[in-house]
């Protein structure tokens, strides 16, 4: 049963109370978000899953799944957000949306997608806009992945669990959202129109089974009905 955004508490890592989350400008002219409470940046005062994998799970994970060292252990390498607008080729503000609402919910700025060849049947020629992509790392990734699990996807209605069967076979995990609207920067006010995007979390897991472990130690919501 989907949790109820209002029912959702952002806690500060450093002293354990609610707080909120605003933005602030760094010194070099970024955007980045900002803890309300303590006035640091996200990055600066970041705890949530990376600090658990660091502190807890990557120990966990390496008796589970027997390994030799801490160094074999499966992490999270990289989150890609996908966003296709089909009718950009026609339509500039559609592409234009699809940016801003990219940055909005990445706080990065996407790469253009095009078309690799025409497809007459679509009125596509190659090299026509047909999306945009985000590929986070590090911190970025981390606050994601945060948001990801905490916010957005309680969000989802109706949610029953994410499928086990949307693994590729090389340890990376990809699924999609119908709308931008789960992830509570977005303002309803403020978009085009509702798009959906697909999400990859890419693992250095060596196969499925170890990507699933290393997921579900995070708490990802996994259909446990399934595999």
């Amino acid at each position: 049963m989907p949790i109820p955004i209002s029912r959702v508490a952002i806690i500060s890592p450093e002293d354990g109370k609610p707080t909120g989350v605003g933005y602030g400008i760094t010194p070099d002219g970024e955007k980045v978000r900002v803890c309300r409470r303590t006035g640091r940046t996200s990055r600066e005062c970041h705890g949530g899953h990376k600090q658990l994998y660091r502190d807890e799970l990557r120990d966990r994970l390496r008796e589970s799944l027997g390994l030799d060292n801490v160094m074999q252990v499966p992490r999270l390498e990289k989150i890609v957000l996908n966003m296709g607008v089909g009718e950009a080729s026609r339509q500039a503000r559609l592409l234009e949306g699809a940016i801003a609402d990219m940055i909005t919910i990445a706080g990065q700025r996407p790469v253009t997608t095009r078309a690799k060849r025409s497809i007459a049947g679509f009125r596509l020629r190659e090299g026509n806009a047909v999306g945009v992509k985000v590929t986070l790392r590090g911190d970025r990734m981390w606050e994601f992945f945060d948001r990801l699990i905490n916010l957005a996807i309680p969000r989802i209605r109706d949610f029953r669990g994410l499928s086990l069967n949307s693994f590729d076979g090389n340890g990376n995990y990809s699924f999609g959202v119908s709308e931008q609207l789960i992830f509570p920067e977005i303002d309803y006010d403020k978009i085009d129109t509702i798009r959906g995007m697909d999400i990859t979390l890419v693992t250095t897991a060596p196969d499925d089974e170890s990507a699933r472990a290393l997921l579900e130690a995070f708490g990802f919501p996994l259909r446990r009905d399934q595999g």
